[in-house]
C-alpha cells in the first residue's frame, strides 16, 4: 500500500466515510489543480461538449444540401429520360411518315 493511499484511507476513516468516496472527491480536485493529466478538466469537458454539439449541428446542416441535390439530380434524370423518349418517338414518327 502506498503512502498516499494510506493517507487517503486514514483521512477517510477520520471523516467517517468510505475511502472510495474520498478518492472520488480527490481525483477531480487533483485534475482541476493540474496535478493529474489522465483526466479532462471541467473546462476541457465543456469544450468537448461544445465541439460535439457543433459537430452534430454541422452534420445536420450538411444533410440538407445532400438531400436536395439528390432530389434535383433524380428530377433532372427523369426529365432527361422524358426528353430522350420524346426525341426517339418523334424520330420514329418521322421515319414512319417518310416510309
Amino acid at each position: 500500500m502506498t503512502l498516499a493511499r494510506r493517507r487517503t484511507t486514514h483521512v477517510a476513516k477520520n471523516l467517517g466515510i468510505h475511502k472510495e468516496a474520498l478518492r472520488r472527491w480527490i481525483r477531480p480536485a487533483e485534475t482541476e489543480a493540474g496535478e493529474r493529466d489522465d483526466r479532462l478538466t471541467t473546462a476541457e469537458w465543456e469544450e468537448l461538449k461544445q465541439i460535439r454539439r457543433k459537430n452534430t449541428e454541422l452534420r445536420r446542416a450538411n444533410e440538407i444540401p445532400k438531400a436536395t441535390s439528390a432530389f434535383f439530380a433524380a428530377e433532372l434524370c427523369a426529365t432527361r429520360r422524358d426528353v430522350d423518349r420524346e426525341v426517339v418517338e418523334d424520330h420514329f414518327r418521322r421515319a414512319v411518315v417518310a416510309a
